[in-house]
């Protein structure tokens, strides 16, 4: 999996963040200070919420590393790419059966009682906290992420994969932190309906790696050897005359 790809989700998918994550943004405590001061503290927000990002990406990549290792990176690869389609398509009455999503609710519910502390506070460590509580809050966008996340059969590369994913959605927060009412409804309803489309793009990616076609780049061939290590003819090698 193409890691360039989960910055540009997450570059896409900010206007989905703007809309469920903007209010808190809004409501982030302010020390009056200068705009260089408010620009730092809005990164370090931010930071907090890419740190956790990473963090999850590295566990779920550590779970996809042993499916590499066990020579099962295809099916992986092509299940994850499925799921994403599932969670895209599928309406959310039947996928709310499907996956337990009330534990990460009551999850939340925790959450927002530890930041009615750390809004009182403007310091730096606060909303470097306030950031990384964030990024725990259940959202359909990052599960999909985590997905592609997964894909990557690796701890390091599922870090750095969720670490872009949450870098990509870092521009438009910013903005959002200094022009409030800059981005119009109109224009957050239309990319918020690009979000599933950014998805689908994804998983076919995805699927398309776990097939193992041969083709560079998007769908390398995967050689399992018996041993069960397994190597990838990414590109053909160009003779120079």
């Amino acid at each position: 999996m193409e890691l360039w790809s989960a910055f540009l989700f997450g570059l896409l998918g900010s206007f989905h963040c703007v809309g469920m994550c903007g209010p808190i943004v809004l409501a982030l405590p302010v020390s009056q200070t200068s705009k260089w001061k408010f620009l730092f503290t809005r990164l370090v927000y931010n930071l907090g919420r890419v740190v956790t990002y990473a963090a999850m990406g590295f566990v779920i990549g550590s779970i996809g590393e042993q499916f590499s290792l066990a020579g099962y990176q295809n099916i992986l690869s092509i299940s994850m790419g499925v799921l994403i389609l599932v969670m895209i398509f599928l309406p959310a009455v039947f996928l709310n059966k499907l996956f337990p999503f009330q534990i990460f609710t009551k999850f939340s519910t925790k959450i927002k009682q530890y930041w009615s502390i750390l809004f009182k506070n403007s310091s730096v460590a606060s909303l470097f906290l306030i950031g990384i509580l964030n990024g725990f809050l259940p959202c359909g966008f990052v599960y999909i992420a985590l997905a592609g996340a997964a894909s990557t059969g690796s701890m390091l590369s599922g870090a750095s994969y969720m670490a872009l994913f949450g870098l990509g959605t870092l521009p438009l927060l910013l903005v959002l932190s200094f022009a409030v009412g800059l981005i119009s409804s109109k224009v957050k309803k239309a990319f918020t309906k690009l979000i599933p489309v950014g998805g689908v793009i994804i998983a076919v990616l995805i699927i398309l790696r776990g097939l193992s076609l041969g083709i560079p780049y998007i769908s390398p061939k995967v050689i399992v050897h018996q041993t069960g290590e397994q190597t990838v003819e990414c590109c053909p090698s160009v003779d120079k005359k």
